[in-house]
């Protein structure tokens, strides 16, 4: 077993202080959600340094109000596991710009997917006569709540969460990030046998990671979801770790460079 490496073990630490900050300080996480989640770009809501410090948060409350444990400790277990090879092999500076940038596609495509589904609403909306001004009042103010006009334009209930759910979504987490370190791990070690946890057989990495990649895919592109998961989240840190890491495969990428 590895020894844990010196960013993996910050990015660690610094993940569990947002966590345990997000249990101590307001009422169910929601002053550091508030804070520090990634919101919408054109929401109140958003700040920018929530760019950043979106991939160091977790959920620390369960809907029903217990805590939260499994989505942090999966997700560390993840960064240690998978990262520490990584940073042993590549150094620090390497892997830290690895993992801020892999959080940063994971960003990226999900925002931009929320981005499109949010306009189409929204110039459905103005084509019928509502005023743009007004559309982002009523919606940083939540008094969509009191009035069905939207959904006479929007086709009904269903058709109006296209411009509330993108408005209202708030992403935290480091499984993004993750994703990108799984790729790049099963790119440079490609025959290292993986487990799933219900799934007790091992399967090597270059076939583990693309089927799990392809679990997430499918949930993003159907219906189908466990739990509030953002799938295409993990697939946007999943192509630029695939990206960097082809890179710098392709290029034997100069170590010195980063040290």
């Amino acid at each position: 077993m590895n020894r844990i490496s010196d960013t993996v073990k910050h990015i660690i630490i610094i993940n569990v202080i947002f966590w345990v900050a997000t249990l101590l300080i307001g009422k169910n996480g929601d002053v550091m959600t508030n804070l520090f989640a990634m919101h919408f770009p054109l929401s109140d809501g958003f700040k920018p340094w929530q760019i950043i410090t979106h991939m160091f948060m977790h959920a620390s409350y369960e809907q029903g109000g217990g805590i939260a444990f499994y989505h942090i400790l999966f997700n560390m277990f993840g960064v240690w596991m998978f990262g520490t090879p990584l940073e042993q092999m590549w150094g620090k500076k390497k892997f830290i710009f690895f993992y801020i940038s892999a959080g940063l596609g994971s960003l990226l495509l999900y925002t931009g997917i929320l981005y499109f589904q949010f306009n189409s609403a929204l110039d459905t909306l103005i084509a019928a006569g509502f005023d743009r001004a007004e559309i982002f009042e009523t919606l940083n103010s939540g008094a969509y709540m009191y009035d069905t006009r939207w959904e006479t334009v929007l086709g009904g209930q269903e058709g109006t969460m296209d411009i509330l759910q993108p408005f209202n979504s708030v992403m935290l987490g480091a499984s993004g990030a993750l994703y990108g370190i799984l790729v790049a791990f099963a790119m440079t070690f490609p025959n290292t046998p993986l487990m799933l946890i219900f799934l007790p057989i091992p399967i090597k990495a270059k076939y583990f990671v693309p089927g799990v990649i392809a679990m997430d895919l499918f949930f993003g592109l159907t219906s189908y979801s466990i739990g509030p998961i953002a799938h295409f989240a993990h697939v946007g840190g999943a192509i630029a770790g695939f990206i960097m890491a082809y890179y710098w495969k392709k290029n034997s990428f100069n170590s010195t460079r980063w040290n």
